[in-house]
């Protein structure tokens, strides 16, 4: 089981970090060891002073393929979520400033929060998908699918072009602007619609 990241695929969350927007989907991993699943508490790493949450929506790949075609690439997901990209933005950025690759910054253990899934409707498919994040009761993120700046047909085309994809791979598909920092007791709660998908406590 792979976890494929997509970063910058919101032109907002690409202005508010103050990067360009990428002319490809901008991939990176996460390991299996980065999941954190059934609402399990997120602790606090001590490596990081400033650890951010990033919203995603996440589909995970129902059959195998590789090199797929665009007319084939609805095919490949069935069921979606939400997911937190937890990320380390201190160790971020020192990396970035020296041309080093993310890994340890954003595939930490627990980084890769996971929602429960639910299947995708045709309404969905259709006219697109709202989802928020609220830390504390407040919202602090919004978003819809139809901002993105690649599809999620245009993300499994283009990673497979790259990596066989897998029954059971996840694709966390890119954050909205939003982003902000986590501190010790804060509760988020990522949904769509009514659908509360996502829960985490940070101890």
């Amino acid at each position: 089981m792979k976890i494929i990241c997509i970063g910058r695929n919101y032109i907002d969350h690409a202005k508010e970090l103050n990067n360009p927007v990428p002319e490809h989907p901008l991939i990176f991993m996460k390991p299996p060891s980065a999941l954190l699943v059934d609402k399990k508490p997120f602790y606090y790493p001590e490596f990081s002073k400033d650890i951010h949450y990033e919203l995603e929506l996440v589909i995970k790949i129902c059959k195998n393929g590789r090199h797929v075609m665009p007319e084939f690439a609805a095919s490949y997901y069935k069921e979606i979520t939400l997911g937190i990209d937890m990320t380390a933005r201190d160790i971020q950025s020192k990396l970035k400033s020296k041309g080093h690759p993310w890994e340890i910054a954003k595939g930490f253990d627990g980084s890769a929060i996971l929602g429960q899934f639910i299947d995708i409707t045709e309404d969905m498919r259709t006219h697109g998908i709202l989802f928020e994040l609220s830390k504390n009761d407040k919202i602090v993120q919004r978003g819809d699918n139809r901002d993105m700046i690649f599809s999620f047909e245009d993300i499994i085309v283009y990673a497979s072009k790259y990596f066989k994809l897998q029954m059971g791979d996840l694709i966390y598909t890119g954050t909205p602007a939003g982003v902000g920092p986590v501190c010790i007791g804060d509760r988020l709660v990522g949904s769509i619609g009514e659908l509360e998908l996502c829960e985490v406590t940070i101890r």
